[in-house]
């Protein structure tokens, strides 16, 4: 007969573990210095494994090598199941050689996937399940993701071993975490810029931070802009309605429909931590760069040789600095309502290139007549602001740069 200990032990653990649940998930973000992705870390599978991923905001699921993966629990979808439909996939895939995680036979699968990093190679993504746990005892038990080939993992952060997908669709690990643990459909993300920072699934942000915070709508492109999807799907990507950009307070001469979707879905400003800074439309982006040059030289910031990609750059020398970063023209992102802008400062709108020279760090996308995306902001301009997505209300809370408060993601 087992002790009292055993079970006051035991309600301790489960106590634990419930009251770790209600907080939602709490992840690590971690910042590769070779390739600046970031990536999270959790455990699956009966053993517990130990699985890095980068983090994808556009991206569908989970997936991950499967090669070495080995777990008691682990089940693959069935073709014919109703999670295979949950995941959108009309297909189903069959394995010639052994049977293990990634190799089964009637096992729910078929869209093309590609991995945004190594656009070379295309595989056929099958589905599983398992379970899978954070550190802090949170478990999500017969969690769908895919299985891939190690090598499939080319070009991602040397510790990662695959993307975990933060998209608005039904297998997201929010998604999932909502339904699993009647949690809000929400997350938020704090990369850090040194340290580590934070990615929440299901809890709001600590109101302990005392974060000063803005709010505006996320909105749907209704084309998907994903590399496979079928015709009529929405984008799972997250949008902003950018109105305007302005660059030490003057508005930039651009073009309204380049800021808009056109009917095709095409255009519009998406956010992601995919890209490592942000591109826009040569439209866009030649006034961005003059107007940023005449606002330097306002501040007797001296110009210097471009260092590709980029082509502004200044001497490091006649910038000078503060906690907040380097001090150079600020540039806001104008969005819906009175006074709501996303202001980048220097910490983000610049990057140092050596001790002589800082650049800014937006990139020229090129001059198609109708760009996919307008602008896609990247991770270096995400970094130390901490970004709220309410996927049922489509809402999105945003800090801009925290060292302006005196704060950083590490630190919250």
């Amino acid at each position: 007969m087992a002790s009292p200990l055993f079970y006051s032990l035991l309600f301790l653990t489960i106590f634990i573990s419930a009251t770790a649940a209600q907080n939602g998930l709490i992840l690590p973000l971690r910042k590769d210095p070779k390739t600046s992705q970031f990536y999270t870390t959790f455990q699956m599978g009966s053993r517990r494994s130990t699985i890095n991923t980068v983090i994808d905001l556009g991206g569908r699921h989970l997936w991950f090598g499967c090669d070495n993966y080995t777990s008691n629990s682990y089940a693959p979808i069935t073709c014919s199941s109703p999670k295979c439909q949950l995941a959108g996939v009309g297909g189903c895939i069959s394995c010639n050689g052994k049977t293990r995680p990634g190799c089964t036979d009637d096992t729910c699968g078929g869209n093309p996937s590609f991995n945004p990093f190594f656009t070379d190679y295309i595989t056929n993504l099958g589905y599983y399940e398992d379970t899978l746990s954070t550190t802090d005892r949170v478990q999500l038990s017969q969690f769908m993701f895919s299985c891939v080939p190690n090598d499939f993992g080319n070009g991602l952060a040397g510790a990662a071993a695959g993307i975990l997908g933060l998209g608005m669709n039904a297998i997201s690990i929010h998604k999932q975490a909502a339904n699993k643990l009647n949690l809000p459909d929400k997350f938020w993300i704090c990369p850090a810029s040194s340290g580590i920072g934070k990615l929440s699934i299901g809890s709001g942000i600590p109101s302990r931070s005392e974060i000063s915070l803005k709010s505006t709508k996320l909105i749907i492109n209704p084309n998907s802009t994903a590399s496979s999807y079928t015709e009529g799907e929405a984008s799972e990507e997250y949008f902003l309605d950018v109105k305007s950009i302005s660059v030490a307070g003057k508005a930039l001469s651009v073009e309204d429909s380049y800021f808009s979707f056109d009917k095709d879905g095409y255009g519009g400003t998406k956010l992601s931590t995919v890209q490592n800074y942000t591109s826009l439309h040569s439209s866009i982006y030649r006034p961005l760069t003059r107007a940023f040059d005449k606002a330097a030289a306002n501040l007797k910031i001296k110009s210097a040789a471009a260092v590709a990609p980029f082509r502004a750059c200044y001497s490091s020398d006649s910038i000078s600095r503060t906690s907040a970063g380097p001090v150079v023209p600020v540039i806001d992102l104008v969005l819906p309502g009175t006074g709501v802008y996303w202001r980048i400062n220097g910490a983000n709108s610049m990057v140092e290139i050596d001790r002589k020279t800082m650049c800014l760090a937006f990139v020229d996308a090129g001059s198609k007549p109708r760009p996919r995306t307008s602008i896609v902001i990247g991770v270096h301009q995400l970094e130390d602001n901490l970004l709220e997505f309410d996927v049922v209300s489509l809402q999105l809370k945003f800090s801009s740069s925290l060292l302006v408060q005196n704060k950083s993601c590490s630190r919250l």
